[in-house]
C-alpha cells in the first residue's frame, strides 16, 4: 500500500516497547517487531556474549541495513507499527561514543516515519535479561540520544508517557 503510514515506537531499554507492539499486534494491526534481538542471540550461539560492544560500528551497520530493508518492505496495511526505528541505530552509537562515517548518516536520511512514539524509562518495569545488558540508568542515557536522534531528522516525535498498555494505544491512535 503506497500510504501505508509508518510509524515507530522506541525508547530505551526496558520501557515496555515491546509489550506494546505486541498488544497493537493482538489488536490486529500490522507490526514490525525489533531485529535486534536475534542478531544479538545469533552472536551469543556464535560465542559472543554481547556482540553490539564487541564490535559496535559492524554490528550497527549489519542492524542498520535489516532494519531498512524492514522498513522498505511492502506493506499492505493502512498503519504499520515498528519496534524501533533505523535511527535508533544511531542513537546507540551515539550513546556509547562510537564515531560512524556520512554513509550511515545518509541511510538514515532517506528513511522518514510520519511519527515517532518515544517511551521515556520507567524503573518499575525495567528488567535486565540475556540480551539487555544495560543498566536502568545507561537506558535514560540511550532514551536522551534516542530523542536527540530523531529531532536532528526533523521526525515527529511523542513522548508516550508511563501509563497502562491500554492507555498508552488509546494515546497512539489519537495522534493518528
Amino acid at each position: 500500500m503506497r500510504n501505508s503510514k509508518k510509524i515507530v515506537i522506541t525508547g530505551g531499554p526496558g520501557s515496555g516497547k515491546s509489550s506494546l507492539i505486541d498488544e497493537l499486534e493482538n489488536k490486529k494491526f500490522n507490526c514490525e517487531k525489533e531485529i535486534v534481538r536475534s542478531l544479538t542471540l545469533e552472536g551469543k550461539k556464535d560465542g559472543n556474549d554481547q556482540l553490539f560492544l564487541k564490535e559496535p560500528l559492524n554490528f550497527s551497520k549489519t542492524l542498520l541495513d535489516l532494519r531498512i530493508s524492514q522498513f522498505n518492505k511492502k506493506q499492505v496495511a493502512s498503519i504499520t507499527f515498528f519496534d524501533r526505528g533505523v535511527q535508533d541505530t544511531l542513537a546507540y552509537l551515539n550513546f556509547i561514543k562510537i564515531k560512524y562515517d556520512n554513509d550511515l548518516l545518509k541511510k538514515c536520511e532517506k528513511v522518514k516515519y510520519q511519527m515517532v512514539f518515544i517511551l521515556p524509562p520507567w524503573k518499575e518495569i525495567y528488567e535486565q535479561d540475556k540480551c539487555r545488558y544495560e543498566t536502568f540508568e545507561e537506558s535514560i542515557k540511550i532514551y536522551e540520544e534516542i530523542i536527540k536522534i530523531y529531532h536532528f531528522f526533523k521526525m515527529k516525535t511523542i513522548i508516550l508517557e508511563k501509563d497502562s498498555i491500554d492507555n498508552r494505544i488509546k494515546k497512539i491512535l489519537s495522534c493518528l
